[in-house]
């Protein structure tokens, strides 16, 4: 619950907010945070348990899930998303299901890589996380071919790659698994994959993600000749509606892709891909089933999931008091960003 101490802050920089005309707000909404920690079936980027802060509103459930090491001005539109997803209706569907990719961490014992392709049934295209080991990268590839022969294959690099060494390890990569269908963020910085584009021999499409989500303004990137699939993830960019605006403004194909979310956050990720009236690429959300307990069930079923709100459940999920505070001073330094 929160202090008296958080109330009064929260209500002083609440009214602040509420007068510089952003979403529609209220103490309640705050007063009803809960966090919960959900453990992972495998070691995904450095993470064995993901903790998530939840909150309930007029429309539904929220999901505030920066991760933990953000400051907390990375963190504001997570927050702003967050409190769009539980005062803000969903915007007109499409679709009532979205077909979602796998996604493999950066696994090598063949039998886990097995296990994980496992959870993912009747999905056509896998996304392998790549970047710290060619060789490694290359068998992890070979292994999900071999699974799943038919399915399309891409891999993210999470930005880990000079110019240098993405040129020669994506014509290696092409060369030894044939065909991909896009790199996501094989640099970090813009200038880079625009360097990267002019010198690639392979044809590989490059997917920016890091380059719009960690950018101080993503409407001022130029992403021309840098990037030709934009990839958009609801809680880094600030919600669904700026989304939308952000795609609109960058006029790329786009594919929808989540942070390792529970299953409330998920759920406005497949809300945002069903928003849009032309989807090209199977979609990033079904990281739950990266996870080995989560807060709701959003089954992959022939390669889909259903476009659903989800009413939690938090049952042996709730994290300790001391926990439940850093989230709360957590929260309140991301406030104070806003306000």
């Amino acid at each position: 619950m929160l202090t008296k101490k958080s109330v009064r802050q929260i209500s002083e920089s609440f009214q602040s907010v509420l007068n510089f005309g952003l979403l529609n707000m209220s103490l309640e909404l705050f007063s009803t945070m809960r966090v919960v920690a959900l453990p992972t079936k495998t070691n995904f980027r450095g993470i064995n348990t993901r903790e998530v802060a939840l909150f309930q509103g007029e429309a539904g459930w929220g999901e505030f899930s920066p991760f933990l090491e953000y400051q907390p001005s990375e963190c504001v539109p997570w927050l702003l998303s967050a409190i769009e997803a539980a005062t803000k209706p969903w915007p007109q569907f499409h679709r009532s299901k979205v077909k979602v990719n796998g996604t493999i961490p950066a696994l090598n014992a063949p039998s886990d890589i097995e296990q994980i392709v496992e959870t993912f049934p009747g999905v056509n295209t896998f996304k392998v996380k790549v970047g710290d080991n060619l060789s490694e990268d290359i068998a992890r590839l070979a292994k999900v071919k071999s699974l799943r022969p038919k399915a399309k294959l891409r891999i993210d690099v999470n930005g880990s790659w000079s110019v240098a060494a993405a040129v020669t390890n994506l014509r290696s990569i092409y060369e030894n698994i044939g065909a991909i269908e896009y790199v996501e963020q094989p640099c970090q910085r813009v200038e880079e994959l625009r360097e990267l584009k002019a010198k690639l021999a392979v044809d590989i499409p490059i997917a920016g993600d890091e380059v719009l989500r960690k950018s101080a303004d993503p409407y001022k990137v130029e992403l021309s000749g840098a990037v030709d699939i934009l990839a958009l993830k609801v809680q880094p960019l600030g919600g669904i509606a700026r989304a939308h605006k952000l795609a609109q403004h960058h006029d790329l194909p786009i594919v929808i892709s989540s942070a390792l979310e529970s299953a409330v956050g998920i759920s406005h990720g497949l809300a945002l891909a069903a928003s849009f009236a032309e989807i090209n690429f199977d979609c990033g959300l079904a990281t739950g089933s990266l996870l080995s307990a989560n807060v709701g069930s959003l089954p992959i079923v022939d390669g889909e999931i259903e476009v659903r709100r989800i009413d939690p459940n938090f049952d042996g999920l709730e994290v300790s008091p001391e926990r439940y505070k850093w989230w709360q001073d957590h929260l309140m330094k991301t406030w104070a960003e806003i306000a």
